[in-house]
């Protein structure tokens, strides 16, 4: 699982009353995930709703709508705010700190 293109940019909500921004879009590198799953979810047989990887290092964790949020937990912990997602067929990322969504282009 690796991202082609580690340029990114806010999606732009139609009809939002303002810009939305990022400022965290120069830290996304092209990373590859490091697991083909949340470990911390696996380790005492959970499941996931979806799966994320660090736009920095590549660490995969569930999503908020799993019920361990580890993808969160792992912005919580080192700084790095920036996710994609790993769910084939989709290309949208998220900034944890600006709480805004992420595509690529």
């Amino acid at each position: 699982m690796s991202e082609e293109s580690a340029t990114w940019r806010v999606t732009q909500p139609p009809g939002a009353a303002r810009k939305r921004t990022c400022r965290h879009l120069e830290r996304a590198r092209p990373v590859t995930a490091v697991a083909e799953g949340c470990s911390r979810c696996l380790a005492p047989g959970g499941s996931w709703v979806n799966l994320l990887a660090c736009l920095e290092c590549g660490a995969v964790g569930c999503c908020d709508s799993s019920p361990g949020r580890h993808a969160y937990e792992h912005f919580a912990v080192t700084g790095h705010p920036l996710a994609r997602t790993l769910k084939a067929g989709e290309a949208w990322g998220w900034c944890y700190a600006d709480a805004v969504f992420l595509e690529q282009g």
